[in-house]
Parts: structure tokens; sequence; C-alpha cells
């Protein structure tokens, strides 16, 4: 039993290693693009709660720890009571850093979105 403990650490540590990656692309509203299938009516809102990346043309999810995180980032982004350089500039174009996990979500380590 130890020796299976020992190695599910040791792959679990291995797992913290993983490179970080990085994409760009435009944030788009995950629950307007299931619907409509296109994603220039999708861009994301400061309402929006569910994002994809559009890398390309190639659509990423995100985990729900990263996604809560870029609906917070969004908010921010637009509210200019509490920062000045807010811009609700649309679409929104971010680059995201982070690991893409086994089930095709992206985990976000750092978001900046311009």
């Amino acid at each position: 039993m130890k020796k299976i403990l020992t190695i599910c650490t040791l792959f679990g540590g291995l797992t913290v290693l993983a490179p970080a990656e990085t994409w760009q692309g435009t944030v788009l509203d995950a629950d307007c693009a299931s619907h409509h299938h296109s994603d220039k009516s999708c861009d994301a809102k400061r309402s929006s709660t569910h994002f994809l990346l559009d890398v390309n043309g190639t659509m990423y999810k995100f985990d729900t720890d990263s996604n809560d995180d870029l609906r917070a980032t969004m908010e921010a982004r637009s509210d200019k009571a509490s920062n000045p350089y807010a811009t609700k500039a649309k679409p929104v174009q971010a680059t995201i850093t982070g690991r893409l996990k086994s089930d095709g979500k992206i985990h976000s380590d750092i978001i900046e979105m311009q």
C-alpha cells in the first residue's frame, strides 16, 4: 500500500512540473457560441458566465477555476468606477498562460486582456 501511495505521489508531483503554454486569441461567450455556432455575434461581455478562447479557429474551453478568474477579469476590465483605464472594446483579445489538461480544457495561470 505504501508503495502505491509513493507512486501516486510521484506522478502527482510530476504533473506540476508540466511546462506552461501560451495561447493568444479572442475570448467568446461559450453559451452563445454553442447556440449560434458563429463567433462573430458571440463576443464575450461583462454579463458572460462561460468562456471559450478562439485561437485561429480552434476553440478551447476553460476549467471551472480559470473560467471564474476570466469572469472576474472581464468585470474588472469593464468597471470604470474602480479602474479608470478599463475598456469595453470588442472583440476581447487575451493572452492566456497555463496548461492544457487531459480533458482538453485550459487551466490558466496568467490572464492578460488587451
